[in-house]
């Protein structure tokens, strides 16, 4: 099956995104013909230094070959390198309702809260509708916060080959197993808008210092607690073994530990889990002409599939 998943380039991935997305993108390119993308023209109604977008956009390259896309089974590549998309995003436009995307609860959610949304947010589904359909996408992995966007592609893609004949494939979404709960240095949900993230990459003695500030409660050392009702037992079992979970449940139970023995136990088994991508990632950085070169060859694949594509829609409305 085509499988077609998307990233922003908007700052750096985190454990959440990781276990919530990432690995499991990574998981569906073994048995799937996949397209992944880095999605810098969506990044553009955030990200305003172009900079750092350029950075952004590299580092998201360097991060998801380190953690294991593999360019032989899957192509990956920079959104904007294939300008067929955003052509296509015009064709559209032609058959998106004002109604479909004033419901868009992205757009939605920055009006309620009074902040300016221009054109860019309130057309982000028509671009990402065009990123979907322009590789004859058939399945999409998401969470369930963008299944809505799934269904306005699905919309947008049937009301076009209604009016001109069957065109677009429509896609169906696959909603990401986000059974592996990914709490934040606070307790909450960990996400870049609540500042309570945990970087894959970076200084690891800067990311130990991280998880030892990790808020915990003022319970004493001798009293058993539930395991599963606490946040740093929750990020240790992302990482360890079965035999190693099993045991730290049972020292949670007899009580008479301190919770910076945990803290010290998710810094060592994250930093084995993730050493060999880190490795990795060093290594590509010490050798960007290939990172170059493996983007450049994605958006030549990419661009056929999409060629392909536009002017099939083009030739079903009349523009050829």
């Amino acid at each position: 099956m085509r499988v077609l998943s998307g990233i922003q380039p908007t700052g750096r991935p985190h454990w959440g995104n990781f276990f919530g997305a990432i690995r499991q993108y990574i998981d569906l390119q073994e048995d799937n013909d996949g397209f992944y993308f880095i999605a810098d023209l969506h990044a553009l109604t955030t990200v305003r230094d172009a900079d750092a977008l350029r950075q952004n956009t590299l580092d998201a390259a360097l991060d998801l070959l380190a953690l294991g896309l593999d360019p032989r089974n899957a192509t990956l590549f920079i959104q904007s390198h294939v300008p067929e998309v955003s052509e296509l995003t015009w064709l559209l436009m032609t058959v998106a309702p004002m109604g479909l995307l004033e419901r868009c609860h992205a757009y939605k959610e920055k009006k309620a809260k009074g902040m300016t949304a221009d054109a860019g947010l309130f057309t982000y589904p028509v671009l990402m509708a065009a990123d979907i359909l322009a590789y004859d996408s058939e399945v999409v992995p998401v969470g369930q916060d963008q299944v809505q966007h799934i269904e306005v592609c699905r919309d947008l893609a049937g009301s076009f080959n209604h009016e001109f004949g069957e065109t677009f494939v429509l896609p169906n979404a696959k909603t990401l197993d986000h059974g592996a709960k990914v709490p934040g240095t606070d307790g909450q949900k960990m996400s870049k808008s609540y500042d309570n993230t945990l970087p894959l990459f970076g200084n690891i003695k800067q990311i130990r210092k991280q998880i030892m500030r990790i808020t915990t409660d003022s319970r004493p050392m001798e009293d058993p607690k539930e395991p599963e009702e606490d946040h740093l037992f929750q990020l240790f079992r992302l990482f360890a073994a079965d035999d190693e979970i099993e045991a730290m449940a049972e020292k949670y139970r007899q009580g008479g530990f301190g919770y910076g023995e945990v803290k010290k136990a998710v810094a060592e088994v994250s930093e084995t889990y993730f050493a060999e991508a880190r490795t990795r990632r060093e290594d590509l950085e010490a050798n960007l002409d290939y990172v170059h070169h493996t983007l450049r060859d994605g958006a030549k694949r990419a661009r056929e599939v999409a060629a392909t594509v536009l002017h099939r829609a083009q030739t079903a409305c009349g523009l050829r």
